[in-house]
């Protein structure tokens, strides 16, 4: 399973949660790195994650439209 640790930065709805996962990647040509922001949104079937809270997710099955993503754990 693919896992990603990021911040929660919305709640929508119930059990949405809207997570931005910071990744540093190097330049094809130039080798620097550079940092790149994305947002995933992620199943949060207790709704026990806050906005701020840093958070472990994981891939899973096709919830709906664009929710390909489960909270896996909260970390802080």
């Amino acid at each position: 399973m693919i896992t990603k640790k990021g911040t929660v930065t919305k709640m929508s709805g119930t059990q949405t949660i809207r997570v931005e996962v910071v990744e540093s990647r190097p330049h094809p040509k130039y080798k620097k790195m550079y940092r790149v922001n994305k947002s995933f949104l992620a199943h949060d079937e207790k709704g026990q994650a806050k906005v701020g809270d840093l958070v472990f997710i994981q891939q899973c099955r096709p919830v709906s439209k664009r929710k390909h993503w489960e909270l896996q754990s909260i970390v802080k």
